[in-house]
């Protein structure tokens, strides 16, 4: 138990410190990396500055969080923050693309410890029937996160310089251990004799990194059916196989494979898994339709997502008010709903009007907009944000129903490694959507140009698009215009499959006793 003298105000203050370090940095470095490439080089490498930290967080979060169950949360959320305060000092100092991709695995290795960790402590030190609000205030940092990044990062490239991008946080990092060192008091887990899953983790440490690196690589580096392909997967296939074996034989496992046989923890996942999807296919491809499209400049895409990641601050938040009063499900249910009715209308994006559009302008007696109007995508986005926000807190809490306290930080770290993979799968699968819709549109609309196979990053850049001929860039940004509401037709799959997943979850809810003493658990 934690000693009563932990000052549970700045212990969450240090904590939500912790968690903008981590976020903010997923999202800071998007809008420097021009800069960056420009002073560093490595062109062809750049990719890998983001795949590196995406691919050590995601290897790194459940390993984390059984160890924090094992030797206590306090010692791994510290070791967590300095490896990331390092991964960001190296960064900052880099001379080559190498170093930075090398640094950004560091970070990424860190902030795997960062996320479901603090979490967990939040889950740990309140009461039932408050823990729904601090997650759910916890929660709104992802979308802050995602606000303050892109804005941020811009400011120092383009006012100070690169480098102060990864030297800010710093501060923050610094100011968050020393609250946690202070002022959150824990004693050891009461489970000495557990040792550590050595054969376990390494298995599932290998499985992780030969998927994420044949998402990451395949169709970029090398094409989908290259040897390289073939064998990262069956890397995948059978270094899972032996995990899962392992996971049988095992006093100790590093994921306890018991929990799947609990369909609210196996629906959970598989919500979280496939938001995680429907999240990244949003934050992808509007900031491409709105650059490619309406030929609209960079920032302009991140201000589209800002309304996004305003209503899923605003979700979250209320998510965690509503998850003490009602079923798991029935939150998820609105949730979802919008969902369906944001990626439905994302669907229907085209580069022409919608006709209830045209009959409302020619009825005011107004000129008809060519393309479908911007307002439109925005209020689109910000149903997209409202239908995830809610995720972020009831998800958490419906894997963490009827759990031990010496299997929290493992639950909370599988709810984060889904949502990561989740995105990670969902990504690969909607790019390759992408661009065969886009290959198959443009060899409709132009079928004797030798432009069918332009990369449709090839529009966002002005000079390109200024030595097309008038009447083939219209063409082109019609396909690019159609290829994406296609992706969002794949996407409403995405969202009805989690209906299903929600629907699984039966009528489980937060149980409160009678009388609750407030808990926190190292």
């Amino acid at each position: 138990m934690v000693n009563k003298k932990s000052n549970v105000r700045l212990t969450i203050v240090g904590l939500m410190l912790g968690l903008l370090l981590a976020t903010l940095n997923q999202t800071i470095v998007s809008t420097a990396m021009p800069t960056i490439v420009g002073e560093l080089g490595g062109l062809d490498k750049f990719v890998w500055v983001f795949s590196a930290y995406l691919i050590a967080n995601v290897v790194s979060m459940p390993i984390f969080g059984k160890l924090s169950d094992m030797y206590g949360r306090k010692k791994f959320f510290l070791l967590g923050l300095v490896v990331f305060m390092i991964g960001s000092v190296l960064c900052g100092t880099s001379t080559s693309m190498f170093q930075m991709i090398v640094y950004r695995a560091i970070q990424g290795i860190g902030g795997g410890a960062l996320m479901p960790i603090t979490f967990t402590i939040v889950y740990d030190l309140f009461s039932p029937e408050k823990r729904g609000k601090m997650q759910g205030l916890f929660g709104a940092m992802y979308g802050i996160s995602s606000v303050l990044g892109p804005l941020a990062g811009a400011y120092f490239t383009d006012y100070v310089n690169w480098k102060w991008i990864f030297f800010i946080t710093l501060p923050l990092g610094v100011v968050s251990f020393l609250l946690i060192t202070l002022f959150y008091h824990a004693t050891l887990p009461n489970n000495p004799n557990q040792k550590i899953d050595w054969w376990g983790t390494i298995t599932f440490a290998a499985s992780v990194l030969c998927l994420m690196l044949g998402l990451e690589l395949g169709g970029k580096e090398f094409t989908w059916n290259s040897l390289q392909s073939y064998g990262l997967f069956s890397g995948f296939v059978i270094f899972l196989a032996l995990f899962l074996w392992i996971e049988t034989k095992v006093s100790a496992p590093i994921v306890p494979l018991k929990l799947f046989r609990n369909k609210l923890f196996t629906a959970s996942m598989g919500t979280s898994l496939f938001y995680g999807a429907i999240l990244i296919s949003a934050a992808s491809y509007i900031p491409l339709f709105i650059q490619g499209v309406y030929q609209g400049s960079a920032s302009s895409a991140g201000q589209v997502l800002t309304p996004m990641m305003l209503g899923v601050v605003v979700s979250s938040v209320f998510g965690g008010r509503f998850v003490s009063k009602l079923p798991y499900r029935n939150i998820l249910l609105v949730s979802c709903a919008l969902l369906l009715i944001a990626t439905s209308l994302l669907s229907t994006l085209s580069y022409y009007s919608p006709a209830w559009v045209q009959v409302i302008f020619n009825i005011f007696g107004g000129t008809t907009p060519e393309l479908t109007p911007r307002p439109l995508v925005i209020v689109y986005m910000t149903l997209m944000g409202l239908g995830i926000g809610a995720s972020f807190t009831v998800v958490s809490m419906s894997s963490l129903h009827n759990v031990g306290s010496e299997s929290r930080g493992t639950v909370m770290s599988m709810v984060t490694f889904f949502r990561s993979i989740g995105s990670a799968i969902g990504v690969t699968i909607l790019g390759s959507v992408q661009t065969g819709a886009l290959t198959s549109r443009l060899t409709e609309l132009l079928p004797e140009s030798n432009m069918t196979q332009i990369d449709p990053r090839a529009l966002l850049q002005t000079d390109v698009r200024a030595e097309i001929p008038p009447q083939v860039l219209e063409k082109l940004t019609i396909g690019l215009a159609d290829s994406i509401a296609i992706v969002f037709q794949c996407t409403l799959i995405m969202a009805v499959v989690a209906l299903i997943c929600i629907l699984l979850m039966g009528k489980a809810r937060m149980e409160i006793p009678s009388h609750t003493k407030q808990k926190a658990v190292s």
